[in-house]
């Protein structure tokens, strides 16, 4: 192997060995959890070496970096996420290869997403994106909903042309009471989506935990955790 491939490889494994260790600490089987390497910054030959490697789900938070990435990896059987706040603009292109937008947190985003989604004759699955420290109605700094919003949302996009709702996203806040809280924070998502499997029994993807936090995510009761840094080290970063 090359040494890129290798350095990859070693990481992938010490990350598998935290997700299974955490499975195993919290009672639950290794394939309930879904591990999403956050490909942002890095080039597209880490990605093909990733997939060599086994890996099938990728995220990104910028189209101007996922877009070529995602067209010279086009003949790979992979799964893109997009990941990061996405601007109305940028819509067509991301509905053009992300598999699951995770990032969803206004209506006028969900309209957008439906058009282009119906424009190229595609269906996006839409994960709502909670902010944790946003205050009654308002959004995080980090994008999201504030958790009484979610109803809304999920009504607008379960019935949108061309979009599926999967579920939900956080990220650990920053501020507000959850701040230095990983696993409340994730433990309160999780009783969001258990609400919103009420009503839309399908919606059962829950978003949370990266590399400094998957631990805390596996033990609340993740589906999908998102890890970057800890799989991809440090490399030169994209301009």
């Amino acid at each position: 192997m090359t040494d890129r491939k290798t350095e990859l490889a070693e990481n992938l494994a010490r990350v598998e060995e935290r997700i299974a260790s955490a499975c195993a600490a919290a009672g639950r089987a290794r394939a309930d959890v879904t591990l999403i390497v956050v490909t942002k910054t890095y080039p597209a030959s880490d990605v093909r070496l990733l997939h060599g490697l086994g890996v099938r789900e990728v995220a990104e938070n910028r189209d101007q970096d996922a877009a070529p990435k995602a067209a010279a990896c086009a003949d790979l059987d992979l799964t893109w996420h997009f990941v990061g706040q996405l601007q109305t603009n940028k819509v067509r292109s991301v509905a053009g290869y992300a598999d699951t937008v995770q990032s969803v947190d206004r209506v006028r985003l969900i309209t957008s997403l439906s058009t282009a989604a119906v424009r190229a004759e595609r269906e996006l699955g839409c994960l709502i994106q909670v902010a944790l420290d946003a205050e009654s109605g308002e959004r995080g700094e980090r994008g999201g909903v504030a958790p009484d919003g979610i109803g809304e949302l999920a009504e607008l996009i379960a019935g949108a042309p061309g979009l599926r709702l999967d579920g939900l996203m956080t990220v650990a806040p920053l501020a507000g009471e959850y701040a230095g809280r990983q696993r409340a924070a994730f433990e309160r998502l999780l009783e969001f989506s258990s609400r919103l499997r009420a009503d839309h029994p399908a919606a059962n993807m829950v978003s949370a935990g990266m590399s400094a936090d998957l631990e805390e995510a596996v033990a609340a009761g993740a589906t999908h955790v998102r890890v970057g840094t800890a799989v991809l080290g440090d490399r030169p970063r994209l301009g």
